[in-house]
């Protein structure tokens, strides 16, 4: 019964560990991107929809393009919804609150316009199902079952729950020991500094932002190929975007100290499924513990004020190089 619960944590997890750390690359070059629900939903979409077209073009499908061709679909979709958000808050030096806000309600839209329009004109029963290839994304390690709770827990899952724990790490190291990772760093905490110092500014905020939304769109067709077996529903991805930005603060833009809180989230998500008898107040009061945990993570951090706990300094102010 443990050995289930974790399993299914670390599943709901996944998505929120893509969203984060995509987002806590964004935010170490100063841009607070709201839009990651939006972008994360779109990764799903379009992904989704890459694998329904690819099912029609051919009778069997192959494991490799029906991996790539997803992959592809929802790493194209998110970097362009972040390339907009970049455009509009880099260069136009628009307000990243309304951008970010926007962007999401833009990524909603897309995804349930485009998603329901295929589902609704071609899906049979009304229902758009990937099955054949979303069945590529769950493929576990074949010596998983031989391993007991251990292999239950942490081998019973597809690739891309690996590759989210390893673009955490790699992230993390980027971020503390590479000099790309210091420039990113330096543009993010005083960009007029970074700038005079010869760094490019608007490439590291391009870069830094289109990566982290490639990345977290990565989240969206997990949740799409793997979490739901390859079944589109509109809504269906629910505050999970919301869930991982407050994971952000949780894991104090730590990518790897995410990795653990995503766990931890995605335990608290699905706390409620495994106590009998709660009511419908009560099920509200289990989905808000994720929030609630990170306002006290918050408050701590605060109160201690230590600098490598806080969040970039420059965090969602435009930079004018003429004022520097």
């Amino acid at each position: 019964m443990i050995a289930t619960i974790l399993n299914k944590a670390i599943a709901q997890g996944i998505p929120l560990l893509f969203g984060s750390t995509g987002e806590i690359l964004t935010e170490k070059s100063g841009n607070l991107n709201l839009g990651i629900p939006g972008i994360m939903y779109m990764g799903g979409s379009c992904g989704i929809i890459g694998a329904y077209l690819y099912e029609q073009m051919v009778e069997v499908p192959n494991a490799f393009w029906g991996i790539l061709i997803p992959l592809l679909a929802s790493l194209i979709g998110s970097t362009l919804a972040a390339l907009i958000y970049s455009f509009l808050t880099i260069t136009l030096r628009a307000n990243q609150n309304v951008t970010g806000l926007a962007l999401t309600t833009f990524g909603v839209g897309f995804g349930d316009f485009f998603g329901g329009s295929i589902t609704k004109i071609f899906a049979n029963g009304g229902t758009l199902s990937v099955k054949t290839t979303a069945d590529f994304f769950k493929t576990t390690l074949p010596f998983a079952d031989d391993l007991g709770w251990f292999g239950e827990i942490f081998l019973s899952h597809g690739f891309l729950a690996y590759v989210a724990v390893i673009i955490a790490l790699v992230a993390a190291w980027v971020l503390n020991h590479t000099r790309v990772g210091l420039h990113l760093r330096s543009v993010g905490e005083n960009p007029a500094t970074a700038d005079a110092a010869g760094i490019n500014v608007t490439k590291y905020k391009y870069l830094a932002t289109c990566i982290g939304g490639a990345i977290a769109g990565l989240g969206g067709l997990f949740f799409v190929m793997d979490y739901t077996g390859g079944s589109w529903t509109s809504g269906g991805f629910g505050d999970r975007g919301w869930f991982a930005i407050a994971l952000v603060i949780f894991a104090l833009w730590k990518p790897n100290v995410g990795i653990l809180g995503s766990f931890v989230f995605g335990g608290l998500y699905i706390a409620y499924t495994y106590i009998d008898g709660l009511s419908r107040s009560a099920v509200a009061i289990f989905n808000m513990l994720p929030y609630v945990v990170t306002i006290i993570v918050l408050i701590l951090t605060s109160v201690r004020n230590k600098k490598e706990n806080q969040p970039p300094a420059s965090l969602g102010l435009p930079y004018f190089r003429e004022e520097r």
